[in-house]
């Protein structure tokens, strides 16, 4: 069993920042990817920001240039620096992370959200 434990959401002025972790502990044999979305009342999950093993990286067009994903902790935990936020940014945000339990098995695992408010 893994288990995702994410922090750093809250409520914040437009053009602001807000720093978001989340760390991945329990049966991990090796981590094949790390992500964050997000999900508005009312609309579909998004894919906001990912990392790989490699640290490559795949943003939203929406948030290019403004949020920066990244991996630390011999890669644990992924962190989204989120800067110039907007009202639109506003949500609950999930963390997410593909993980090999053995050389063969893996699974899907989500954190439980948290939220991001920002005001106009």
């Amino acid at each position: 069993q893994v288990h995702l434990v994410e922090s750093g959401g809250g409520l914040v002025q437009g053009g602001g920042s807000l720093r978001l972790s989340c760390a991945a502990s329990g049966s991990i044999f090796r981590i094949v990817s790390m992500a964050w979305y997000r999900q508005a009342p009312g609309k579909q999950r998004e894919l906001v920001a990912l990392i790989t093993a490699g640290h490559s990286t795949n943003y939203a067009d929406s948030v290019k240039g403004r949020f920066s994903i990244s991996r630390e902790n011999a890669g644990n935990t992924v962190s989204l620096q989120m800067n110039s936020l907007k009202p639109e940014d506003t949500a609950a945000y999930f963390c997410n992370a593909r993980i090999y339990h053995t050389v063969n098995a893996w699974d899907e695992y989500w954190g439980q959200g948290t939220q991001v408010t920002v005001s106009s």
